[in-house]
């Protein structure tokens, strides 16, 4: 007898030639010869013990199953053995659909926000800082290169990346546009699918999925009908489907981060508004003059357009000033009108600090004043009218000054009679030689001698400073911080969600909540007191 043979069963990959039997079986057809068949044939080869024991010494003999590939002509054994190249034959379209989902991974990430937030938060630092809107010349001097401020900041710098005019400058400007890429993205991958997936009916079906949640309970003897009524008077949303309940609260906690990610983008969209839309302006006028607005303003951005009433005059009816007792300038007002092209007054106001005037989208703000001329009356002839020019000292008091001339006013050596003035209350005289003389006020009309002329203050005529600017930013930038504030106090909502299954005559229910997790149990506890315990009835034996 033979001695017993152990045998084994192993994968075989077989290779069938063009010339094999078994192909003509398999193609019926010569027309079928370019027609890749791919199957899998399994074989048992008998082996010997020494076989099998030497299949166990090698490691990396494993049972294999391959297909079959019918060719032709056999392929060159180079290119059977390489490996498929990783993505090969990927259609050019499938990676251009799969591009935007890249980009919106990658602008939605926290970091790369954070850092946006925080280059965008250094950039406003440094505008502060740099002075802004300044002739050239004078960040030659202030920012020189052979002295750099802080050992890197040049005018070179400063002029090349617009730091001059920052807000509107390239690089700000395109921080704001990357911070807004990031808020879209994030609101788009996250904060919409968290919604969606807030607002759908998720029922659970087994007691073990409830009990796996932050908060569990099981009611022995209950309903879940009437844990329905007691959640719903709780200001919950219940649904009931056989015997499983899902029910929620406070779904707009959920919305609120999308309304915090659109208030910013409106905040953004109104900031770059007012810088780069705006038109601003400044004019000292004198008492009784007036001036067309659309002269004194000038364009700030890109984006500014005139509005329709830059044709508007202004004219100062008046300016006058409140004091102190000390003395001290307290206020100061300007009576304003405003007349249209055919000379018709459309508007009159009088302003002062913190009380501006807004028309038709232009807003003129009382900012400063000066005093601009003296109405002088000089033995009964005048009155003449004396021009004011600003005095400098030190500090930030303001002192005005003129002079009368007496005599031959051809002479090299012109005299005068010299007036000071702080304000609109009282000036100061002074005779030729330098020597005081008196103080009075414009309004008393008292006669004073000087030199033996007899000289009378009719009038001190004061300018206004205004300041003049179009701002179509300032409602974009309310709506915005008032939204914010909105959004922000509604985040604060708490998202609870219930889940609850009749478990026989007892109710398993849980539940999680994504805010206030030390008061959801405390919460719960005392909703589940209320829910009414069943009572079995008693039957009643009746003769």
């Amino acid at each position: 007898m033979h001695p017993l043979k152990t045998t084994k069963t192993h994968n075989a990959t077989t290779f069938i030639t063009s010339s094999s039997p078994l192909l003509h079986l398999l193609q019926p057809s010569r027309r079928s010869l370019n027609v890749h068949l791919h199957f899998t044939i399994k074989c048992k080869i008998k082996t010997t013990s020494k076989d099998t024991k030497n299949a166990r010494n090698d490691k990396k003999t494993k049972p294999m199953s391959r297909k079959i590939v019918l060719f032709e002509a056999a392929p060159s054994p180079a290119s059977s053995n390489d490996p498929p190249a990783k993505n090969a034959g990927l259609p050019i379209w499938m990676s251009v659909k799969r591009a935007p989902k890249k980009v919106l991974s990658v602008l939605s990430n926290l970091g790369l926000a954070i850092g946006e937030m925080f280059t965008i938060a250094a950039l406003m630092g440094l505008g502060t800082i740099i002075e802004q809107g300044e002739a050239p010349d004078f960040y030659f001097n202030k920012f020189s290169e052979d002295n750099p401020v802080w050992g890197f900041l040049s005018w070179k710098l400063v002029l090349g990346l617009g730091f001059d005019h920052m807000f509107t400058s390239p690089v700000f400007l395109g921080m704001l546009v990357l911070l807004a890429a990031s808020l879209m993205a994030c609101t788009y991958t996250t904060q919409i699918p968290l919604v969606k997936v807030a607002k759908r009916w998720s029922f659970m079906h087994s007691a073990e999925s409830i009990r796996k949640q932050e908060f569990t309970d099981s009611l022995p003897r209950a309903s879940v009908r009437d844990l329905g009524v007691i959640l719903m008077g709780a200001g919950y949303e219940v649904f009931l489907k056989g015997p499983s309940l899902y029910a929620f609260r406070g779904l707009a906690g959920r919305f609120a981060p999308i309304g915090v990610h659109l208030a910013m983008l409106l905040i953004m969209a109104g900031g770059t508004l007012s810088a780069a839309g705006s038109f601003r302006g400044s004019v000292t006028v004198p008492q009784g003059l007036n001036f067309v607005v659309g002269d004194v303003m000038n364009p700030t951005g890109f984006l500014s357009f005139p509005p329709k009433d830059f044709n508007t005059e202004v004219h100062v009816n008046r300016f006058y000033m409140d004091y102190y007792d000390s003395g001290e300038v307290s206020q100061f007002h300007t009576d304003v009108s405003l007349f249209n092209l055919d000379g018709k007054e459309v508007f009159r106001k009088t302003i002062s600090v913190n009380d501006p005037l807004r028309y038709g989208g232009i807003t003129i703000y009382q900012t400063d004043w000066s005093i601009s001329a003296l109405q002088v009356t000089k033995d009964d002839e005048g009155p003449f009218n004396l021009a004011m020019a600003p005095l400098k000292l030190n500090g930030d008091k303001k002192l005005y000054g003129t002079f009368l001339p007496v005599g031959d006013g051809d002479s090299p050596n012109v005299k005068g009679i010299s007036m000071l003035a702080r304000d609109l209350q009282s000036i100061v005289l002074y005779d030729q030689e330098g020597k005081f003389v008196g103080v009075r006020r414009p309004s008393s009309r008292l006669p004073i001698d000087v030199d033996g002329m007899k000289i009378i203050i009719e009038d001190a005529i004061g300018s206004s400073g205004l300041d003049l600017k179009t701002d179509p930013g300032v409602p974009v930038v309310y709506a915005g911080f008032g939204f914010l504030m909105l959004t922000t106090c509604i985040s604060y909502l708490s998202h609870t969600q219930i889940w609850a299954i009749q478990d026989g005559t007892t109710v398993v229910l849980g539940g999680k909540t994504n805010r206030a997790k030390v008061e959801f149990p405390e919460e719960m506890n005392r909703l589940l007191d209320s829910v009414p315990e069943l009572v079995e009835m008693e039957p009643t034996n009746t003769h």
